[in-house]
């Protein structure tokens, strides 16, 4: 893992190989300095850009161009052929895992806004979108020790989001349910659908990529808790939740890769989370009461403890033993999600 530096590698990125001339070097300075300008302007960092964004909008054109050369530049990349399969054109999914109030929305508008400058139509979507409709929800997620109706695994219709990606990749447009938060006194309800053309897609979310421990790994894996002081409803529906999120799998496994997005101490997603709330309801929109949102972050902490499910993605691949998924990124953010150290993984091409 490196600590992150206001310039790297990087830089040259988008000059055209083989010729290093001068000229080249200018050219590629020049369209960097102007895509990280357009990435401040949509609310991040040039830390951020130079450690996050660039290198993940490499790997998105890599991933669909069938390369894996991590060390070639992005005009080499974009020269390169499309990745074929049986139905047609690769159409790449990378799963971007992350806390609330990590900065996920906001990266991936970023993304979506820089894409298209390197030939790539990239679509951002969350996995809460396809959260179940409110009253499927409420029997779900009945008797939980958060109280909540949304958040948890087993939230989400991970069977019809599975279904439109298989007929995007099969050469349809990208299309997919729209959640809104705001619906229902901040229960939050289905909004409609939205549809587009995308040669790639990043689904973000607090918990894409997580892996089911069972029952007997989740049994001899109680002890990591140990200071997360976790009540006793909240222990004994931990196996519920494990369970829940063996339904996931199927997804994961028809994904590409993960980048990790860590804050260096699990205490800042409540800070984050409630700091974008105070800002939702200063320009007027619909917000939470601080209990209410309080039971939220607790719910994403707590049914599936990162010591246990998140901390594991970190460490390796998160992968099974057949070595799916491969870890594409990590970065670690500060209480201002300025980044602190970033680390580069595999693309795991066949």
């Amino acid at each position: 893992m490196r600590r992150c530096s206001r310039r790297s590698s990087l830089e040259p990125e988008l000059g055209p190989a083989p010729n290093r001339g001068g000229h080249a070097i200018g050219a590629a300075a020049a369209a960097l300095t102007e895509l990280e300008a357009r990435a401040v302007e949509a609310g991040l960092n040039g830390e951020q850009f130079v450690h996050l964004v660039l290198p993940l909008l490499k790997r998105l054109v890599l991933l669909q161009r069938g390369s894996a050369q991590a060390d070639q530049d992005l005009s080499s990349a974009m020269q390169a052929p499309c990745r074929s399969n049986h139905h047609g054109i690769h159409k790449p999914i990378v799963l971007l895992n992350g806390p609330v109030g990590v900065g996920k929305t906001t990266l991936g508008r970023t993304l979506q806004l820089l894409a298209p400058c390197l030939g790539l139509h990239l679509a951002v979507a969350s996995i809460d979108d396809v959260y179940f409709p409110l009253a499927e929800r409420r029997r779900r997620l009945a008797g939980n020790p958060f109280g909540v109706m949304r958040v948890p695994p087993g939230s989400h219709d991970i069977g019809l989001l599975m279904e439109r990606l298989q007929v995007w990749r099969a050469g349809s447009r990208l299309r997919l349910p729209r959640f809104d938060k705001t619906l229902v006194d901040g229960q939050g309800d289905r909004a409609g659908e939205t549809e587009q053309s995308a040669d790639a897609l990043v689904l973000e979310g607090w918990l894409v990529g997580c892996r089911a421990l069972g029952s007997d790994r989740l049994a001899g894996a109680m002890a990591r808790l140990e200071g997360w002081n976790l009540s006793e409803p909240e222990l004994e529906w931990l196996p519920h939740w494990d369970r829940e999120l063996e339904a996931y799998e199927g997804l994961w496994q028809s994904c590409d890769g993960l980048w990790l997005l860590r804050p260096n101490h699990w205490s800042l997603p409540r800070r984050w989370r409630f700091q974008a709330e105070a800002r939702q309801r200063r320009a007027g929109g619909a917000w939470l009461s601080p209990g209410a949102l309080d039971q939220l972050v607790r719910a994403s902490l707590h049914s599936l403890p990162p010591p246990l499910y998140q901390d594991p993605l970190v460490a390796g691949p998160a992968a099974d033993a057949n070595g799916q998924l491969p870890l594409l990124g990590f970065t670690l953010l500060d209480r201002r999600r300025r980044c602190l150290s970033s680390q580069l993984g595999e693309l795991g091409l066949g």
